[in-house]
């Protein structure tokens, strides 16, 4: 016998942390497979222990993990999964992070600063990962900071599709909450067929989550203006936001935003009468305390299930890049 031969035994394996159990089982849900069990414990010391029920060797593993609060005990969570695949000899590991830790400290602002968005890169090549997936990152440089394949998904199609059945884009405006969204607002407008608007805000760097509104570029008197972003952290920015479109005459408000941060206070400053209705996706997990009737939350499973059948299968996931719907 020249030579020793084994059947190709490609074999997708989905694992996850305990930030957000609903969304790895929807996941599985989609890709008709069951979360791989895994046993994760933290000891009385805060320390984080992870041990895989089944082997995984040579395996296609991908390590879900959604981090919101507490968001420092999670990326630690998601490392300790990350090293533990490594020393079992999965085949290739990626990371999907539905809502990318540390993605607003991109870049230096002042001196003496993190770019903490790298350090994260860093530190799950070094744990392990060989490619990276996530939805709306809060920059598109961060793909950059880590050395090998990053997945950008875009939550846009899974939002359109909401509100293309419910708004009419003939009184409909799209607006950018400011400067550094206005590319993805003009594809909002570009979609939806409606006009685009942006408003320019002051922020002080050395005051966090306050923001003070200047002016609106565009028009939306007598208009419902649809406010996109890619997450709401306090809703302190949004509202003011919306109270500005209010004031020059907007006669609705809606908001959509990927991911639902939703830190102390959001849930009561998002019910401003200023802001008509919240669309968000579940990204992030939204417990029923931080619920509130002007909530809508779309299922963001669909696309993360197709974008890692299409890496398992070693398919095109471009389509899933641009934003397209």
């Amino acid at each position: 016998m020249s030579e020793i031969t084994t059947p190709n035994k490609k074999k997708l394996v989905l694992v996850s942390g305990r930030a957000h159990p609903q969304l790895a089982n929807d996941i599985a849900a989609e890709l008709g497979i069951q979360v791989t069990e895994t046993d994760l414990r933290t000891f009385a010391n805060g320390e984080i222990y992870a041990r895989y029920g089944e082997s995984i060797r040579g395996a296609d593993v991908f390590v879900l993990q959604s981090h919101g609060t507490p968001i420092n005990e999670w990326i630690m969570e998601q490392l300790i999964m990350l090293d533990a695949l490594k020393r079992a000899s999965a085949k290739r590991v990626t990371v999907v992070a539905p809502f990318y830790p540390y993605g607003r400290q991109d870049k230096k602002g002042r001196g003496r600063e993190p770019i903490s968005a790298r350090l994260m890169a860093d530190l799950f090549k070094t744990a392990g990962a060989n490619r990276i997936m996530s939805i709306d990152i809060h920059a598109s440089q961060i793909q950059g900071f880590f050395d090998g394949p990053f997945d950008h998904l875009f939550g846009m199609p899974v939002l359109l599709e909401h509100f293309r059945a419910q708004l009419d884009p003939s009184t409909l405006t799209v607006v950018s909450p400011d400067m550094g969204r206005v590319r993805v607002a003009d594809i909002w407008s570009e979609k939806l067929g409606a006009p685009l608007a942006i408003i320019h805000k002051r922020r002080d760097p050395k005051v966090h989550n306050e923001v003070t509104v200047h002016e609106i570029v565009g028009e939306v008197k007598g208009r419902v203006c649809l406010l996109v972003d890619d997450m709401i952290d306090t809703g302190r920015t949004i509202v003011k936001a919306a109270e500005a479109l209010k004031a020059n005459g907007a006669i609705g408000v809606v908001v959509a935003a990927t991911h639902a941060v939703f830190s102390d206070p959001a849930t009561e400053i998002l019910q401003n009468p200023a802001i008509d209705s919240v669309v968000v996706t579940d990204t992030l997990p939204i417990p029923e305390a931080k619920r509130f009737p002007t909530l809508t939350i779309l299922p963001i499973a669909p696309l993360l299930a197709r974008a890692i059948r299409e890496v398992f299968d070693d398919g095109s996931v471009t389509n899933l890049f641009d934003g397209a719907a």
